[in-house]
C-alpha cells in the first residue's frame, strides 16, 4: 500500500453574506489509485490522502504509531482483515507482508 499526506484538506462552504474556503474539522480519508497486478491479481495497492482529523479520529480510537503513515497503515490493515472476516476469508494464514518504508513518506506493502 502506498500511503499519501493530503497538503490540507479544505472544502467549500456557501455563506449567504460571502463565500470562504474554510479547513475542514471533518475527519477525511480518500483513495487515490487502485492499482493491481495484471499478472498476479492478489498483489496491488491503494493509493491513499487524508486530513489531519482523520489521523486523530484514529487516535482517539487506539490506533499508534511513530508517523502518520503508520496510524493510517495500521488502520487500513486492520480495515482489510475485518472485511476479510465478514467475508468468511481466514486471513490468519494470509503468507508473509512485506513493509517498505519510503524515503518520501510513503509506505508499499506487498
Amino acid at each position: 500500500m502506498k500511503v499519501k499526506k493530503t497538503a490540507k484538506t479544505t472544502i467549500k462552504k456557501k455563506n449567504i453574506k460571502n463565500t470562504k474556503t474554510k479547513k475542514s474539522e471533518e475527519p477525511i480519508v480518500k483513495v487515490l489509485n487502485l492499482n493491481v497486478n495484471p499478472e498476479n491479481p492478489r498483489n496491488g495497492f491503494f493509493e491513499l490522502d487524508w486530513n489531519d482529523e482523520f489521523v486523530n479520529m484514529l487516535q482517539q480510537s487506539g490506533y499508534t504509531g511513530q508517523t502518520e503513515e503508520e496510524i493510517v497503515d495500521r488502520w487500513f490493515q486492520t480495515l482489510c482483515k475485518t472485511i476479510g472476516n465478514e467475508q468468511g476469508i481466514d486471513v490468519t494464514g494470509s503468507g508473509y507482508v512485506q513493509i517498505n518504508r519510503r524515503d518520501d513518506g510513503k509506505t508499499e506493502v506487498s
